[in-house]
């Protein structure tokens, strides 16, 4: 691929991949920028990107081009060095999809091939682009069943001659499947199902699923689709010729609900190796049997080589939602190394011979209200960490809290593309404060529970740690502003560690101590992992900024994009750049307006119906009604957007700016029910705001999120 930059210094270093090489390590073996200098760092050039949604991917660079993605699959190119935008390509995405998006328009990165850019659009489509130009060589819809809520936000993986994609949905009603295409024409090559269908419909695609369903139950919900999307963490090893998969959690969470007679449940919440030539599985690890606990197991995924018992092994390092880190033969998936990093309850351990998991009874969530560590968001995610082989260490953004979830009695009828999960969460970080809210029977069951002493003495910790992946131990930790401050991070053979903060820092660490050598305040909210690269001589680090993901509509207060917005930015850092422009403060909030009178005939029975319509239908997964948050408020809608309620709601008037229809899961009645709680508590907010301004308050006061999404 001709580069844009001609004479390029021969000592330029790219950055491959998203995880900058073959084992996904996120480690550099630059050292330009180190201890002794890094305190020069600064913007070397920025570039705005449109959007006020999450930004989540690591860009890559080659032959002098920065290439990266956005939301729902947006793709850029720049001058690497100068910042100058060579083109940008925004895939034409129908915005109905955003009916099944649990966690934002994410997308997490792009990846290059023979001259080609590989990105998988929000809506499963994915797209071979032209490097030089972003034109499309040729695209391809990998969804297999568009009745279901599938969606795609992970970044494709090139394993040889193919470009590999997963999917997402396991919290609605997908069945999940890995995709593999011939890179240069887009030709389907095999598809590898991560769950077995309804074995009413005859018999399985493979062998590995004739195996998996006799770990269900014959009577389990298959209506729902039984989950398992992998979603993230999809490696390929190169040195064994087999994709790696991480596979997402089962549906609904209950297993007693899910699949009765109970079972594993295979393959969700595990890592399924496949031969890259052939589609079919070589060997699979089950992380978390039996998922109760939305255990995905969709972490990245690191390949590197330890020494274990005197021998060099190649292993994959995963440390997953569950809360153990795990040191993986690559080559036949045998545990070698499985240790706890944060609070476990689900589990009593792991049996390093045997790789089961020993299972906690009293974690089974059937049985009542539990309090279960690690919590649903888990002790690790999306965020990359990053492994210094030469130093032994890992790095990355690790979380230590629980969570109540608790079943609603009774059989939850299966929503079309919409949530199934069938619980409800309150995280330990608001347990406390929340209890009194619950019926009484419901607080003294959870006063009574063993885990109720570790939510008063810890509720949750959120730090960037540095862990020996041999034992576990964390070595250093570096706090972060609460439970949702989760970032990427690269480390560098110089000894730096860099990571951002939702606060909108970008902090480099000393990677022996965890001391903080630079902080730079973007004003920017960071969650993706920074990356790193040299040329023409230069070493930059890149790192793409706003806030987003699971949760996104609960903005943290302490973040920067509470405080000064969330208008998505691409930046580039060097030794002796200038000052990042800070976004300015927002503006107080102002009083709700008045809302208008109710319609005739709307009762409180007809307002409590919204209001449970606006829950149970997924209303408010999207809409949580919060200060500042990156969608609209709407206890504080205008007078023009209550006149077109039902355009909107039911006819998707707003579609094209990414708010769906809900025709096909909400009658006219329904959506008038739903308006007519939000008129009634708009009035309610008002009269709050008019309140707190008499008093002297500020309008967005702290107000407990019971039941956030994560």
């Amino acid at each position: 691929m001709a580069s844009p930059l001609a004479g390029a210094a021969s000592q330029d270093v790219e950055w491959a991949s998203p995880g900058g090489n073959a084992g996904k390590t996120h480690f550099s073996p630059l050292t330009d920028i180190n201890p002794g200098n890094v305190a020069r760092l600064g913007l070397a050039w920025a570039a705005e990107l449109g959007t006020n949604r999450v930004l989540e991917a690591t860009p890559v660079m080659v032959g002098g081009v920065l290439y990266t993605s956005g939301v729902a699959g947006r793709a850029y190119a720049f001058d690497a060095a100068t910042g100058r935008e060579l083109w940008r390509f925004e895939p034409p995405v129908d915005m109905q999809v955003n009916r099944s998006v649990c966690c934002d328009m994410a997308n997490r990165g792009v990846v290059l091939a023979g001259g080609l850019v590989y990105v998988g659009a929000l809506d499963g489509i994915l797209y071979a682009l032209d490097a030089r130009t972003g034109s499309v060589v040729w695209k391809v819809d990998t969804v297999e069943d568009h009745a279901r809520g599938t969606t795609s936000t992970g970044a494709p993986e090139i394993a040889g001659d193919l470009v590999v994609l997963g999917n997402a949905g396991s919290d609605y009603d997908a069945r999940g499947y890995i995709s593999a295409y011939d890179r240069r024409s887009g030709a389907l090559r095999w598809r590898f199902h991560t769950t077995p269908k309804d074995p009413a419909l005859g018999p399985q695609d493979n062998p590995e699923l004739e195996a998996a369903v006799k770990t269900w139950d014959p009577a389990s919900r298959w209506d729902i689709g039984a989950g398992g999307s992998p979603w993230d963490a999809i490696t390929y090893d190169p040195e064994t010729g087999l994709v790696l998969v991480g596979t997402g959690n089962a549906e609904p969470y209950s297993l007693t609900a899910r699949s009765p007679k109970g079972g594993r449940n295979l393959y969700v919440s595990s890592i399924v190796a496949i031969d890259a030539k052939t589609g079919r599985m070589r060997w699979f690890y089950q992380e978390s049997p039996e998922d109760q606990w939305d255990y995905d197991a969709t972490a990245p995924m690191i390949l590197t080589h330890m020494t274990i018992a005197g021998r060099d092994r190649s292993v994959v390092l995963h440390a997953p939602k569950n809360g153990f880190f795990y040191a993986l033969d690559r080559a036949t998936g045998e545990v070698l190394r499985a240790n706890p990093i944060v609070r476990i309850n689900w589990a009593t351990g792991v049996d390093t011979k045997t790789g089961e998991p020993q299972l906690d009874p009293a974690a089974d969530i059937s049985g009542g209200p539990k309090i279960v560590f690690p919590a649903t968001p888990g002790a690790r995610n999306w965020h990359p960490g990053a492994y210094d082989q030469t130093r032994g260490r890992w790095y990355g953004a690790v979380l230590d809290m629980g969570n109540l979830i608790f079943v609603p009695p009774g059989p939850k009828p299966y929503q079309a593309k919409g949530m199934n999960n069938g619980a409800a969460l309150v995280f330990t970080s608001d347990l406390a404060a929340a209890l009194p809210s619950l019926p009484p029977p419901v607080q003294s069951a959870v006063k009574a529970l063993p885990a109720w002493a570790e939510v008063l003495a810890n509720p949750a910790q959120a730090d960037v740690r540095a862990i020996d992946p041999q034992t576990g131990r964390t070595l250093w930790s570096d706090p972060t502003g609460g439970w949702q401050d989760r970032a990427g991070v690269l480390a560098t053979a110089s000894g730096l560690v860099v990571h951002g903060t939702i606060a909108g820092e970008l902090r480099v660490l000393d990677a022996q101590t965890g001391m903080v050598l630079k902080s730079i305040q973007t004003g920017t909210s960071i969650m993706a992992a920074p990356m790193t690269y040299r040329l023409g001589g230069v070493q930059y680090i890149a790192v793409m900024a706003a806030w987003g993901g699971g949760g996104y509509p609960y903005v943290p207060r302490y973040s920067a994009a509470y405080q000064r917005g969330n208008q998505g930015r691409l930046l580039v850092f060097r030794l002796d750049g200038g000052p990042v422009p800070v976004p300015p403060l927002l503006p107080p909030l102002e009083v709700a307006p008045p809302p208008p009178a109710q319609a005739p005939g709307v009762t409180p029975a007809v307002i409590a119906r919204g209001q449970a319509l606006y829950y149970s239908v997924g209303c408010a997964l999207c809409h949580a009604n919060q200060p500042r948050s990156i969608t609209p408020d709407l206890r504080r809608m205008n007078e023009g957007t209550h006149a077109a309620f039902r355009q909107i709601v039911l006819d998707g008037l707003y579609q094209a700016a990414g708010m769906p229809r809900w025709d096909e899961a909400l009658k006219p009645a329904d959506a008038d029910a739903i308006h007519a709680w939000l008129i009634d508590t708009q009035a309610r907010t008002r009269a709050d705001d008019l309140e707190k301004v008499k008093r002297g308050l500020p309008l967005d006061a702290p107000s407990l999120a019971i039941l956030s999404s994560y």
